[in-house]
């Protein structure tokens, strides 16, 4: 009886689609700040308050999920397997908001070519978690999911790839130390968040492997 009376499935897919949507608004947006930043085109405190309100709506997501997660008798995924995809996927967009704050913060006029290549490949990993999160909701989707999965590690790596050689021509042809600093913050946080999406590949691999 006491089962029958409590909420049971909750909306948990539809609360990672709708999180996931805006982890990659929050990628667009932190692509188009680093365009900005060398056309002059877009006020640059325009798109930092894009991402603090994509971050900002994220949160609410998350604090939902767990508020439904202690609700829910019943769930279409283990718990614990729950709380760790929607946290780690609300880890990028605060990496993302750290990025458009020190942006702002370092008053930095201009994005680097490895910088802007750097935003490139984090809004891909950001576009294949999204689509990884979509086909969740069923195991029919398993192989495709994996596969993705892969993909974000792919970019995952390349990133580093990018980075290191980044980190090189910076120490090596950047006079001013106080750009050098700045530069390697930004290039520190853009990896960073491919990182964090290739922890949410690691979270959604499991969950297939477990489920499927």
């Amino acid at each position: 009886m006491f089962g029958r009376l409590m909420p049971k499935e909750g909306k948990f897919f539809d609360l990672f689609n709708e999180h996931a949507e805006l982890i990659v608004e929050g990628g667009r947006q932190l692509v188009a700040m680093m365009t900005a930043l060398n056309s002059g085109n877009g006020d640059i405190e325009t798109f930092a308050a894009a991402i603090d309100k994509a971050e900002s709506s994220a949160d609410k997501i998350t604090h939902e999920t767990i508020s439904q997660l202690h609700k829910t008798f019943i769930t279409p995924l283990d718990r614990d397997e729950i709380h760790q995809l929607i946290t780690r996927m609300d880890d990028i967009l605060d990496i993302g908001q750290d990025i458009a704050q020190t942006i702002s913060l370092y008053d930095i006029q201009r994005a680097t070519p490895e910088a802007i290549t750097l935003s490139g490949i984090m809004l891909s990993c950001c576009e294949r978690v999204k689509t990884a999160v979509n086909l969740l909701h069923s195991m029919d989707n398993a192989q495709a999911i994996l596969a993705i999965c892969r993909e974000i590690s792919h970019f995952e790596s390349e990133a580093d790839h990018v980075m290191r050689g980044a980190m090189s021509k910076l120490f090596r042809d950047e006079p001013d130390v106080r750009q050098l600093i700045k530069l390697k913050a930004i290039y520190e946080l853009l990896e960073t968040i491919t990182d964090r999406c290739e922890d949410v590949a690691n979270v959604i691999e499991g969950i297939v492997l477990e489920n499927s």
